[in-house]
């Protein structure tokens, strides 16, 4: 099964007068759809958009997997453990929440910032929470959310290249840049696509594109 997301059809949340602008993919706070609470481990792919000087307060996370790609301007994360870093383009940052952590989020450089922030729900509970940065995270190394029974794969393909999803249970796929074509569907910037159980479909750049591609097993079960 193949199902295609507009990012038109996103849910509009944030604070445009303090400058956050969100989109969430999944039902959330008052957009509640029960038809839409996740797909596979991922309960959220929220789009953000953060003017300069503008930023999420310290708020509480608990037993989530919490996984954010910069697309443009700088993040800077702080968070009640200790750890204080700034995310940039290409990089990529993991908060294990497991047993509560609080933190802050917050464009402090001179220009619009704009990423990608996805929740995956544990397949277990508890724990310590932890914080990983990975610096220019390349096409060939993914990246795996072993708690949550997941791995990331960035692609960025030129126009006219393709690139074969890959086989496994629940596939998702958020499009960041360019434009991509998958089957008879046109992919711009903010559609997403769910695949379940498919086997053999690819992805083709009508034009210079990157796509994060969410690799995922079956539904969690929970311990």
């Amino acid at each position: 099964m193949i199902q295609v997301h507009a990012g038109a059809e996103r849910y509009r949340g944030g604070d445009p007068e303090a400058g956050i602008e969100t989109l969430h993919a999944f039902s959330f706070g008052p957009h509640y759809d029960p038809a839409n609470l996740r797909f596979g481990a991922l309960i959220a792919c929220n789009e953000e958009r953060l003017a300069p000087g503008a930023g999420f307060d310290e708020h509480p996370h608990r037993d989530t997997e919490i996984v954010t790609w910069v697309v443009e301007g700088e993040l800077t994360h702080r968070d009640s453990t200790g750890h204080e870093t700034t995310v940039g383009p290409g990089d990529l940052a993991r908060l294990t929440a497991a047993d509560g952590v609080r933190h802050i989020e917050r464009n402090d450089g001179p220009e619009p910032l704009r990423f990608v922030q996805m929740w995956l729900a544990p397949t277990e509970f508890g724990g310590t929470p932890s914080y990983d940065v990975v610096r220019g995270l390349t096409d060939n190394a993914p990246y795996a959310v072993p708690r949550a029974g997941a791995t990331l794969h960035v692609r960025r393909l030129a126009a006219g290249e393709s690139t074969e999803v890959p086989a496994a249970p629940r596939v998702y796929v958020q499009v960041v840049r360019g434009e991509l074509r998958l089957g008879e569907d046109v992919l711009v910037p903010g559609d997403a696509v769910r695949l379940t159980e498919e086997r053999g479909a690819l992805l083709r750049a009508e034009r210079p594109a990157e796509c994060l591609v969410w690799e995922m097993g079956a539904e969690p079960r929970y311990v």
